[in-house]
């Protein structure tokens, strides 16, 4: 949810005093036709708040904890979960280490020792934001519809947005506080702010793949080959009827 025009521009003039609309724009990259239509319309967008706060040398976290209804979100800071650290994982990587692990590769990639360069997303190339997938890890069974009561937004449009694999920064944090597991979590699978910002420790996702032990590995890779069909060959019908009325249309 936006965040208020008003509460924006009292931390923008502590967080930059002095500076004009054009010098802030200008350091933060955000266009300046779209801060002002958002300061007209009244409501600040989130991407825009991240974007000024780190131009400035603000952690995101910090600078969405001015506004409602992120004013719990430092508060909320917890280490990931290893559910969370997998769900993020990427498939190919899944199956690397199943490979090594049964001799099939003699080689595995190497963990950085040096802190990752901050950008947005998990900072880490075997990884792969996946919201799906972090809710599926962190729901102990009706979270989802925790989740739509407590936002009040209907399942259905719960369930849209999370078949197109994303969330709304607000139904994020919401999902991450009923499920119990650290409210900037959530804000991190969704791509918002990276994981150094939101305090996950360096190289986090793949400690969490050695951790875990070979048979729930092959389970969880027989998982997603599983997903990962069942994808493909909706993919190819849809692609067979797609082709069936053009050639019908002649």
């Amino acid at each position: 949810m936006p965040v208020s025009a008003l509460v924006f521009r009292d931390w923008l003039q502590e967080l930059a005093p002095g500076r004009s609309a054009a010098d802030v724009c200008r350091q933060s990259g955000v266009k300046r036709s779209t801060l002002a239509q958002q300061m007209v319309r009244g409501k600040v967008t989130e991407t825009t708040v991240v974007a000024i706060a780190r131009a400035y040398g603000e952690n995101p976290v910090l600078g969405l904890a001015h506004f409602t209804p992120y004013t719990d979100l430092a508060r909320g800071t917890a280490a990931p979960t290893d559910g969370e650290l997998l769900s993020q994982v990427a498939t190919p990587r899944l199956l690397e280490e199943l490979l090594v692990r049964g001799g099939g590769s003699p080689v595995l990639p190497p963990v950085p020792s040096a802190a990752p360069v901050t950008h947005t997303g998990l900072e880490c190339t075997t990884c792969e934001a996946d919201v799906r997938h972090w809710v599926d890890a962190i729901d102990d069974g009706d979270l989802r519809q925790r989740v739509s009561e407590a936002a009040g937004i209907a399942p259905q449009n719960l369930s849209a947005q999370l078949r197109a694999n994303r969330l709304s920064p607000e139904l994020a944090v919401s999902t991450a506080r009923e499920a119990g597991v650290g409210l900037c979590n959530g804000l991190v699978v969704t791509g918002l702010v990276t994981a150094t910002e939101a305090g996950w420790p360096h190289a986090s996702c793949e400690l969490a793949v050695k951790r875990l032990p070979t048979a729930e590995l092959a389970f969880m890779a027989s998982e997603r080959l599983g997903e990962l069909g069942r994808g493909l060959r909706r993919q190819t019908i849809d692609e067979r009827a797609a082709l069936r009325v053009w050639e019908h249309l002649g």
